[in-house]
């Protein structure tokens, strides 16, 4: 056997004859003996080997007495759970069995000693050890079982966190791109439609009337119809180009831009709808104002607004665009002589199905005003809205004042 799985038996006794009595009855069991004549010597060898199964410890030897040696041992941390069994010559006494158990034996042998005796107490406490020894090699491989487990399990966790993340982001991106096709499908609706419905009551007009019409009257419809489909197709390549941009995230392009003349260029396309209801439109922006604003989102929120504001104004009614400027921002104000609305109505105008939708038996999108608030937000502004019943309605909107120098003027 190995020193890892041998069973060590320490004898102590001052005589050899009976170190060699001891050994003799215990051989071919399969212990391996270590022998001291004193309990000094003893001590040296546990100093020097460990794991031992049992020591069988005489009571009387000179110098130092199998007691004073117990105590010795049972100093040291790593011996306390060595068993120890006296070999005694003397009677059993009461007193002297007791000091022996309080120094920690764990049981007494007298001489002279039975061999079957002996070697059934030794067995004993041999087979104690071996299971011992097993119970704490299968506690180790429970332990590298464990710690294999655990780390596993933590493998696991950062694989299922990694993945999680990757959903979160996967999730995000899909969030972005519904949120940018609801854009998409409501700026077509609010800014294709109108000018479509222009087009075809112009169209309807001229196919009805033509031959009432005269050549000037033809020639201004046709006019009509020809500037308006090319609006149209303009806004639709804008429209193309302003996706690209929302999928390579860069759809956001500010630039310098006349107030008036923007806003003029939004109106351009829902005259018609005015028109058909004979409602005013009124740009009494100032000429010389500037913005900071990306151009189609400036018309997109100019042309949701005003086309909610004809929807809900009466026949002969009025819509006035206005601004000023206040500190870095200008304030846009769209005025309208329309219906009005309730408190209740206000309070869930920005929800994400606006209670102007549908309403009035006009159709929408329901995000007009949701997309107006989003372009807004972008421009770092704000907006807001009073309305009173039955007398009218103002839409407010902030958007940067134009500070920056030698940059091109465009319109939208």
């Amino acid at each position: 056997m190995t020193d890892q799985t041998a069973v060590k038996i320490l004898i102590v006794d001052d005589r050899p004859d009976n170190l060699m009595s001891m050994e003799v009855v215990l051989e071919n069991q399969g212990y391996q003996f270590f022998k001291a004549t004193s309990g000094k010597e003893a001590l040296k060898i546990l100093l020097k080997e460990d794991n031992f199964s049992l020591i069988l410890l005489d009571v009387r030897m000179p110098i130092m007495d199998g007691y004073e040696t117990a105590e010795l041992i049972y100093q040291r941390e790593k011996l306390k759970l060595v068993p120890i069994i006296f070999i005694t010559g003397q009677d059993y006494e009461d007193a002297a069995m007791f000091k022996g158990y309080q120094t920690g034996a764990v049981d007494y042998i007298r001489k002279p000693f039975n061999p079957q005796i002996l070697r059934s107490k030794v067995a004993v406490f041999a087979e104690m050890h071996r299971k011992n020894q097993l119970l704490s090699k299968q506690e180790e491989k429970l332990r590298v079982i464990n710690d294999d487990l655990m780390r596993l399990n933590a493998e696991l966790e950062n694989r299922v966190k990694e993945r999680t993340l990757q959903l979160e982001t996967v999730n995000t991106e899909l969030k972005e791109l519904n949120l940018s096709k609801d854009k998409f499908l409501s700026i077509i609706s609010h800014d294709l439609r109108n000018p479509a419905t222009a087009l075809i009551a112009t169209s309807e007009k001229l196919n009805r009337d033509i031959e009432k019409l005269g050549v000037n009257d033809v020639k201004n419809l046709s006019g009509i119809i020809h500037r308006t489909a090319h609006k149209i197709v303009q806004q639709l390549n804008e429209l193309v180009d302003w996706a690209r941009q929302q999928r390579e995230k860069t759809s956001f392009n500010p630039t310098k831009i006349n107030l008036f003349e923007g806003v003029n260029d939004s109106l351009d396309l829902i005259k018609t709808n005015a028109a058909q209801k004979e409602i005013k439109l009124e740009n009494t922006v100032k000429k010389d104002i500037f913005v900071h604003a990306d151009a189609l989102m400036l018309r997109s929120i100019i042309q949701n607004l005003v086309t909610n504001s004809i929807k809900y104004t009466p026949q002969k009614g009025a819509i006035n665009i206005q601004a000023m400027q206040i500190d870095k921002m200008v304030e846009i104000c769209i005025i309208d002589t329309g219906i009005g609305m309730d408190a209740a109505t206000l309070n869930r105008l920005f929800d994400e199905v606006n209670s102007l939708s549908g309403t009035n038996n006009e159709h929408g999108t329901g995000l007009g005003l949701i997309l107006v608030k989003d372009f807004v937000t972008q421009h770092s502004g704000k907006i807001s809205v009073e309305s009173i019943k039955n007398s009218g309605t103002c839409f407010r909107f902030t958007i940067p004042f134009y500070v920056q120098e030698n940059v091109s003027v465009i319109s939208i």
